[in-house]
């Protein structure tokens, strides 16, 4: 979607906004990084050797994913890429709730008596 969004744009809508700094290290090409610009590392994943402790940094994960999103439909004045980010919003939620449903089993599993 953001290479779409600046695919086609000119050098001279690009001047003086907040895109040229990116744009001069990177130019129209997609460089994962956050909204800070700092530059996307394997150190935004956390895992432990712990199923419950995993699934809820994946359910962490969900929600602020999907807070970002709704901040970014609350500034987008495209309604198409509206209609995007409300469906990656919507797909955060799935994934939410998919993983809810894991903690949910893998919850039970631990819980259950154990025969040997």
């Amino acid at each position: 979607m953001v290479w779409k969004l600046v695919k086609d744009a000119p050098v001279e809508k690009i001047k003086d906004t907040p895109f040229a700094s990116y744009y001069v290290s990177h130019g129209k090409n997609l460089y994962p990084s956050n909204a800070a610009g700092h530059p996307w590392t394997a150190s935004f994943i956390q895992s432990k050797d712990d199923p419950i402790a995993s699934l809820h940094e994946d359910l962490a994960a969900e929600q602020k994913a999907r807070a970002t999103y709704e901040y970014l439909i609350n500034v987008s004045d495209d309604p198409g890429v509206t209609d995007t980010l409300r469906f990656l919003r919507e797909r955060e939620v799935v994934h939410f709730q998919r993983f809810g449903e894991a903690l949910c089993i893998v919850q039970e599993h631990i819980d259950k008596k154990k025969y040997y």
